[in-house]
C-alpha cells in the first residue's frame, strides 16, 4: 500500500499537535514537517527532545515522518560558509532519525549578489560532495527540490545528481514548482520524465501561471498535466511516498483532503 502524505505547510493557526491530528483524522499516514518546527538553531538537547516528542506524536496518531525538510542554502560566498551549512546538514540528519525518518529534503540555495550565476552549481555539488561521506555511511537519503530560482530545472538537477554521484542522493519532485519558475507546460512535462528516475520524495502540487501570476488549486484543478507526472514515476517503479501539497488562499483543510481524494483515485487506480 503506497504511502499517502501532506507538508505540513500552509494551514493557518496550524500547531504540530492540531496539524497531526487533523491529518491522521483525514486518512494522511506521513507527513514532512520543516526542521524549524524542532530547531532554530537553538540549543541541540532541546531540539533532540523535540525531534523524539514528534516522533512519538505521529506513532501515537498511526503516522510517521516521512522527510524533514533541511532549509539549507550551498550556495555561500566562501568556503568556511559552505562548510557551516554541511555542518548544520549533518545535525539536521541526526534529528531526522529521532524522529523517525532518514529523509531528509534539502534545497540548492537561493540567489546572492555575492556569489556569481556561474559558481551555484559549483557550490552545490561542493556542499553535496563534502556531506556524501557522512550520508552514505549513516544510511541517510537527501531528497534535493526543484525549489526557488536555482535548482528548478530538471536538467540542472540531473548534472548535480551525475557530478555527486552519490546513491543516498536524490529529488523531491513538486510538480508545480517547474512551471511556477516559468518553464512551460511542454518543458514541464519533459522535466518529469528526466527527473523521474532520480525521486525519493513526492510533492504533488497544481495550479496555474508563474512567479507573480501564480496562483494554486486543488489537485486536478489547474494546469497540469498531473497524470504525466505519475505516469513518469509508475514507469521507473517509483516506491516512494505521494504528498500532497495545497497552496490555495482559501479552505486549506479542504484542499489538503480533496488532494488526498485525488491521489487516492490515480495512484491507486
Amino acid at each position: 500500500m503506497p504511502d499517502f502524505g501532506l507538508v505540513f505547510y500552509n494551514l493557518p493557526g496550524h500547531d504540530l499537535e492540531r496539524f497531526v491530528t487533523f491529518a491522521s483524522e483525514s486518512g494522511f499516514t506521513c507527513a514532512e514537517i520543516p526542521v524549524t518546527r524542532i530547531w532554530d538553531h537553538g540549543d541541540l538537547d532541546v531540539a533532540q527532545a523535540q525531534a523524539r516528542a514528534l516522533h512519538e506524536l505521529l506513532a501515537a496518531h498511526g503516522m510517521h515522518l516521512s522527510a524533514l525538510s533541511a532549509g539549507n542554502d550551498f550556495i555561500q560566498p566562501d568556503d568556511s560558509a559552505l562548510a557551516a551549512q554541511v555542518d548544520r546538514l549533518c545535525e539536521i540528519c541526526r534529528l531526522a532519525r529521532l524522529a523517525g525518518t532518514s529523509m531528509v529534503r534539502i534545497d540548492g540555495g537561493h540567489p546572492k549578489d555575492t556569489v556569481a550565476e556561474d559558481h551555484w552549481f559549483t557550490r552545490i555539488v561542493q556542499g553535496l560532495r563534502q556531506i556524501r561521506p557522512f550520508i552514505e555511511a549513516e544510511g541517510f537519503t537527501l531528497a534535493l527540490d526543484n525549489h526557488g530560482l536555482v535548482t528548478n530545472d530538471a536538467d540542472f538537477q540531473a548534472r548535480v545528481f551525475d557530478a555527486v554521484g552519490s546513491p543516498n542522493l536524490g529529488a523531491n519532485l513538486d510538480t508545480m514548482n517547474y512551471r511556477w519558475r516559468g518553464h512551460d507546460l511542454p518543458t514541464v512535462e519533459r522535466f518529469y520524465r528526466v527527473i523521474a528516475p532520480y525521486v525519493r520524495h513526492t510533492h504533488i502540487k497544481d495550479g496555474r501561471g508563474s512567479r507573480a501570476t501564480y496562483q494554486g488549486t486543488v489537485l486536478g484543478q489547474g494546469e497540469l498535466n498531473l497524470l504525466s507526472a505519475l505516469d513518469a514515476l509508475v514507469a521507473v517503479s517509483y516506491r516512494g511516498p505521494w504528498l500532497v501539497e495545497y497552496e490555495g488562499q482559501t479552505d486549506h483543510e479542504a484542499g489538503y483532503r480533496a488532494g488526498l481524494d485525488w491521489l487516492h483515485a490515480h495512484v491507486l487506480a
